[in-house]
């Protein structure tokens, strides 16, 4: 089961605070997200980041209508509680030097 985001708030430093349809809250990093490169790589631009809204309709943070984050990671990444069965979690990326 996985609950929509009803309320975020910047904390700095690609984090926000994320409040859930059910009460729960808690901070999200982004920084592992915005690593991975790709669509993600826009929100490495900070101004870019605090540009976030949440979408009403389905329940995720967005940027721009073209970023959004799947509600169940968010809400596994807040929470500390496990991803939904259907899910698996993505692989970590290993850093080279």
């Amino acid at each position: 089961m996985y609950y929509d985001v009803t309320a975020a708030k910047y904390l700095g430093d690609y984090r926000l605070e994320i409040i859930f349809e059910n009460g729960k809250s808690g901070m999200v990093d982004f920084r592992k997200l915005i690593e991975r490169g790709g669509v993600f790589a826009a929100l490495e631009d900070p101004d870019y980041f605090r540009q976030f809204e949440i979408n009403r309709e389905l329940g995720v943070i967005t940027w721009g209508n073209q970023v959004d984050i799947a509600p169940e990671t968010l809400y596994h990444e807040a929470t500390g509680e496990s991803l939904p069965g259907w899910m698996t979690p993505e692989p970590e990326i290993k850093k080279t030097a």
